[in-house]
């Protein structure tokens, strides 16, 4: 039997899709543990320490808004995505402004498509600079090998999204990018669920950062980094 590739949590009251999500895990070689409440989620993932966490908003007891809330609150940056169904009363926007990594609208048009966003945000080496030395630009330090952000010095906790956004940025200072390229390449994916999904990571940044966020907007284009 081939190695785990780690465990994925997925936290889903509907025993269908659950089962499905599973299945298609574990023929990735993924190991699943599945819950199917959002108190027994947060215990699971806290017991667990799982390398994603594959959410459904709607759930008995504790919604998936209240455990992702929960996690970040604790300091818990472990990758999440949100399962959502299409008529529920949450928006998904905001669980991504809560920390949230991406979501998926149930039942998603593949359960491969669960699988490959799992995979994207697991990527871990892939965005990084060529020398390895730590990127720089104004106070703001990123080091790919330690995936550590500092501001002045002081470390920024960033989801893995957010760092891998911000270190694609800041590989290439000076390089506008658009909303569609920065999906295509930090997500994974195309621009299937809008270019929102970017607006809103940016602007987690840039709300931890403060004065000193190196990302500008090029109106009408996208985002950029500047040189100095």
């Amino acid at each position: 039997m081939s190695e785990s590739k780690g465990l994925v949590l997925v936290v889903e009251d509907e025993k269908n899709i659950s089962d499905l999500v599973g299945k298609y895990l574990r023929d990735e070689g993924f190991g699943v543990h599945v819950e199917s409440d959002g108190a027994l989620g947060l215990a699971a993932a806290r017991r667990l320490h799982p390398v994603a966490i594959v959410l459904d908003i709607g759930l008995p007891t504790m919604d998936g808004m209240a455990v992702l809330t929960e996690l970040r609150k604790s300091g818990d940056q472990t990758p999440v995505i949100f399962l959502t169904a299409r008529d529920d009363v949450y928006d998904p926007i905001v669980g991504l402004e809560l920390g949230a990594d991406d979501y998926i609208t149930k039942p998603p048009r593949s359960f491969r498509e669960v699988v490959s966003r799992v995979k994207a945000v697991l990527r871990r080496d892939q965005i990084r600079d060529d020398s390895s030395e730590p990127l720089v630009v104004r106070e703001v330090s990123l080091d790919s090998d330690t995936r550590r952000v500092t501001l002045k010095g002081e470390e920024v906790s960033l989801t893995a999204t957010e760092f891998d956004l911000l270190a694609y940025l800041m590989s290439r200072p000076g390089r506008v990018f658009s909303r569609d390229e920065l999906l295509s390449r930090v997500w994974g994916y195309e621009s299937i669920v809008g270019t929102r999904t970017v607006d809103v990571h940016v602007a987690q940044l840039r709300a931890k950062f403060g004065d000193y966020s190196p990302i500008r907007t090029v109106r009408g284009v996208g985002y950029s980094v500047d040189k100095d």
